[in-house]
């Protein structure tokens, strides 16, 4: 049926059907009206066959009163349920008509829950960053090898000591080797290295110098049976391995040759852990100022007043008390020394494992990592605490 049908254009602010606006102009289109009897009658609204709310999503012939009741006589009515039509097939009832759900049942496309802030995450409690459990069990064990060893029998002290240096070559050059691609020959390095400590203990400085440029040239000579690409960069860094851990390592056998040796050598231990301890005690709980953070962020300056006030004190107490004819003001010169060299050992073998990329030399001790990261302070404060024994109290 045409909606023209009806006669007479709509009156003003009326909208049809197809919400187009007033229709200007519209003639007459039957006999059976004329125009005036049109303007005083109020059009009748087509009914649907169906009702126009609540049918299918596809069925757009209820659109019209999406928007409110077509005239203003027309008032609400309630939600069509199609469930209650006499034609209604739950077999072919679209999917999106609302099904009846078991009690407890859960929705199977819930409706998205609003975005909720997730809860600020809890305080971290500062770490060590390693297992305190099985470092404090390592350094234990270790020093009761040490202790026993240097109080017995002075010569399986210094076979210690070699095979400690022996370990901490074989975990730098295999960590150059991997990281950087650097072979320094481990064979003359192990020999020469053993030796160069056995040299120290037996024939004093002397025998160390000459152990140590011997370990050199075999250095050179061992390489040459391999290509010469990277020849020198071998060498180089087999002959600055020699220096950092074999040489070094050979002033705690030379402390060892005196007469109270063996308190010499615990006073060196000694004043280098407490340095340690200290230093990462005070660092740890009140360090905030960096002292080294481009070398070692963890490193603070508080942790380094630390280690001079613990090292001090042990120094003094060491001097007076263990080591003959020493007094305490040569104590507290001494651990300031140790406290500085220390932390510059650490710092030292702080950048080589940043230029290598890694964070421990090796994995042999629980909780400390490899030989080498026990050795980085020892190694270079090993020569300072043996010069000044020398000064204070002499060579004997």
């Amino acid at each position: 049926m045409n909606d023209s049908s009806w006669g007479a254009p709509p009156q003003a602010g009326y909208w049809g059907p197809s919400d187009q606006g007033p229709v200007q102009g519209a003639a007459p289109a039957g006999p059976t009206y004329d125009a005036p009897e049109a303007q005083q009658t109020r059009p009748m609204p087509i009914v649907p066959d169906e009702p126009a709310y609540g049918g299918h999503q596809d069925d757009d012939r209820g659109a019209a009163r999406l928007s409110g009741p077509l005239f203003r006589d027309e008032t609400q009515q309630p939600p069509y349920d199609a469930r209650q039509s006499p034609s209604y097939d739950p077999r072919t009832q679209p999917s999106d008509t609302p099904q009846a759900q078991p009690y407890g049942a859960v929705p199977q496309n819930p409706e998205p829950m609003p975005d909720v802030p997730p809860p600020a995450p809890a305080p971290q409690k500062k770490s060590a960053g390693r297992d305190l459990g099985a470092a404090i069990g390592v350094g234990v064990g270790l020093g009761a090898i040490i202790i026993a060893s240097l109080f017995v029998v002075k010569a399986v002290f210094v076979g210690v000591i070699a095979v400690a240096v022996v370990v901490g070559l074989w975990e730098l050059t295999s960590r150059l080797q991997e990281r950087k691609g650097i072979k320094a020959p481990l064979v003359p390095l192990a020999v020469g290295g053993a030796a160069m400590v056995v040299a120290g203990y037996v024939r004093g400085p002397e025998g160390a110098w000459v152990a140590m440029a011997l370990t050199a040239l075999a250095v050179l000579v061992w390489r040459m049976t391999e290509p010469p690409e990277g020849y020198l960069t071998d060498v180089t860094a087999g002959v600055f391995a020699a220096f950092y851990v074999p040489f070094l390592a050979t002033f705690v056998a030379l402390m060892l040759t005196a007469d109270d040796g063996a308190w010499r050598v615990m006073t060196f231990l000694l004043l280098t852990v407490v340095s340690d301890t200290g230093a990462y005690a005070v660092g740890w709980r009140f360090g905030t100022h960096k002292l080294a953070p481009r070398i070692s962020p963890g490193k603070t300056r508080e942790g380094l007043f630390g280690a001079v006030s613990f090292a001090m004190v042990a120094g003094a107490l060491c001097m007076q008390f263990l080591i003959d004819d020493g007094s305490w003001w040569q104590g507290l010169v001494l651990g300031l020394a140790v406290a500085a060299s220390a932390t510059l050992g650490d710092l030292g073998e702080s950048m080589i494992k940043r230029d290598l990329g890694i964070k421990d030399m090796g994995t042999l001790l629980p909780g400390h990592g490899g030989i080498m990261d026990r050795l980085d302070s020892l190694l270079p404060t090993a020569p300072v605490v043996w010069l000044l024994m020398v000064l204070f109290v002499g060579s004997g």
